[in-house]
């Protein structure tokens, strides 16, 4: 078991509970077309998922340096168009929550993705009314790697940080895990650069696959 006493999971969203990356990534070739640009292939993107929009238009819109701020908006609208045409669960993570949910512990999402489009997307996947609470890019001023989302969701849930994980794909879910005082798995099957050193993350394990939480976490 990842910590002594295990009271509850908490989940990033994009890369680590769903793969959001297609219809992410239509929305940029979507932005890519009203520029008159081709379309990027899809490895292009989806290593920056986990790292925002404007990562995502970094990297999908090499050609146009400004794009991170000055397409925003369009690639915001148009992915809140289309969000959950493609977007599932990660296989072998309805198996892990099912295991959570048998155990009795309650399971929370911190995910710096506005509510505006968490929500829908949760309702689509049939999340919303599993989850035991939601902490949305914008419930709080901050957002990951401020610790402050984790904390919230600790204090929301009724759980002492100690007893509590933090599972997600990206540096900044590790670095706010950290320093809210929660142990940390990285999702290995989420959107990890290839030339990331996840060991040097310093997270408490690293695994690459959904099923190998059931035993870390001692709900098996």
């Amino acid at each position: 078991m990842i910590v002594a006493q295990l009271d509850a999971v908490l989940f990033d969203l994009d890369g680590t509970l769903a793969d959001t990356a297609p219809d992410l990534i239509d929305a940029v070739n979507r932005v890519r077309a009203t520029l008159s640009l081709a379309p990027v292939a899809p490895g292009q993107v989806r290593p920056a998922v986990s790292k925002g929009a404007r990562a995502m238009l970094g990297a999908g819109i090499p050609e146009r340096p400004g794009a991170q701020i000055d397409e925003l908006e369009r690639f915001l609208a148009f992915y809140g168009e289309t969000l959950n045409a493609r977007t599932r669960l990660f296989p072998g993570v309805e198996a892990v929550l099912v295991a959570i949910e048998n155990s009795g512990k309650p399971w929370a999402i911190v995910t710096n993705k506005p509510g505006y489009l968490t929500l829908p997307l949760l309702a689509t996947l049939a999340l919303d009314r599993r989850a035991a609470y939601v902490v949305n890019g914008d419930t709080l001023a901050v957002r990951k790697p401020d610790p402050a989302p984790v904390r919230h969701a600790c204090e929301a849930l009724g759980v002492a940080p100690a007893r509590t994980v933090l599972i997600g794909d990206d540096r900044r879910d590790v670095d706010a895990a950290r320093a809210a005082g929660v142990a940390s798995i990285v999702a290995g099957w989420g959107y990890i650069d290839a030339g990331d050193d996840l060991a040097s993350w310093g997270a408490d394990a690293v695994v690459h696959e959904p099923a190998d939480l059931i035993p870390l976490l001692g709900i098996g």
